[in-house]
């Protein structure tokens, strides 16, 4: 059994791709206030989200569930996904007052730092949802998870750059979408990627990779389970994953609900990193080793869009 297998032409199947959204607001842009305050109580008053759902544009909505989906987000990456323009300076314009607006009405927060330093500008801001604008999406889009909002100011810049690296990920392969030859089908980050066996004993044991995602290669489909490892864990916790996801290949589950078992895809920083995450998946048996795959982040898109026709899940005789 393999990773990868045959399923209808494009034109056949539909479409995940977004719209671009309505026309964009023009005006002024004022300069930008370092934060805009959450209401930490987790609860906005429901009028006031139901006010702000009716003023939200299909852009809006978009730009609001991709918050929603990952976390965190730099401006430049809302604005490679949503924002369009004739020129580079046009479209920078344009998602400058999108972004804006949504910070005025506190459906969404810009957090102090930012990334690249202050000479980044506007680019290098980092924007997440609120609960007010969680609220006012789920009154057009129930099937949104109805989870309270983190504040995410308050985490650690490690745990940021973590999640800014799934995030920069998704949009290199949207962009890689030509919907021809690659086709970015599914991609699912926490906790919709994550996956629950049963162990030995009868215990519930979860598996959270940081992403699962499915492409369409021409006429097949490939799909992956991401582990982003920005080299700051043990090698130890590393293995510790590896014979996770093997104790849950062995139990034949994903296969039996999925057909195929996705390969495990490692992305680290750097190449040292790269070599040492090599030896550690060649100390597991011939077999094992075939579930997992070790890449550097600037070359992840490439890297998941070659097919891997030799791949096998057959499980162990």
């Amino acid at each position: 059994m393999t990773n990868i297998y045959p399923f209808p032409h494009s034109a056949d199947r539909p479409s995940d791709r977004n719209d671009a959204g309505s026309a964009p607001t023009s005006g002024h842009v004022r300069d930008p206030a370092a934060t805009v305050p959450l209401r930490r109580s987790g609860n906005p008053r429901p009028a006031r989200a139901r006010t702000l759902a009716r003023h939200l544009t299909d852009r809006d909505r978009q730009i609001l569930r991709s918050l929603a989906d990952f976390r965190l987000m730099t401006g430049q990456q809302l604005g490679q996904l949503h924002v369009d323009g004739q020129t580079p300076a046009t479209a920078a314009r344009r998602r400058r007052s999108v972004l804006q607006r949504l910070a005025d009405c506190g459906a969404i927060q810009r957090l102090e730092r930012r990334i690249g330093g202050i000479r980044a500008g506007s680019d290098g801001q980092l924007f997440a949802l609120t609960p007010l604008g969680l609220t006012a999406l789920r009154l057009h889009d129930p099937e949104v998870p109805n989870h309270r909002v983190r504040l995410i100011g308050d985490t650690a810049p490690g745990f940021q750059d973590h999640l800014l690296a799934i995030t920069e990920l998704y949009v290199q392969l949207r962009e890689a979408d030509d919907g021809h030859h690659i086709e970015l089908l599914d991609f699912q980050t926490e906790p919709a990627a994550w996956r629950r066996f049963t162990g030995p004993a009868g215990e519930t044991i979860p598996l959270k990779p940081d992403a699962y995602l499915s492409l369409g290669l021409g006429e097949l489909e490939q799909r992956s389970f991401v582990e982003v490892d920005l080299a700051t864990e043990s090698l130890n916790v590393v293995a510790r994953k590896c014979r996770r996801y093997l104790e849950y290949w062995q139990t034949g589950t994903e296969q039996a609900a999925h057909g195929v078992f996705p390969r495990v895809w490692w992305l680290v920083p750097h190449t040292r990193r790269e070599l040492r995450l090599r030896e550690l998946v060649a100390g597991f048996a011939p077999i094992e080793q075939a579930l997992f795959a070790v890449g550097q982040l600037d070359d992840a898109a490439a890297l998941l869009t070659t097919p891997v026709t030799s791949f096998s899940t057959e499980e162990p005789s």
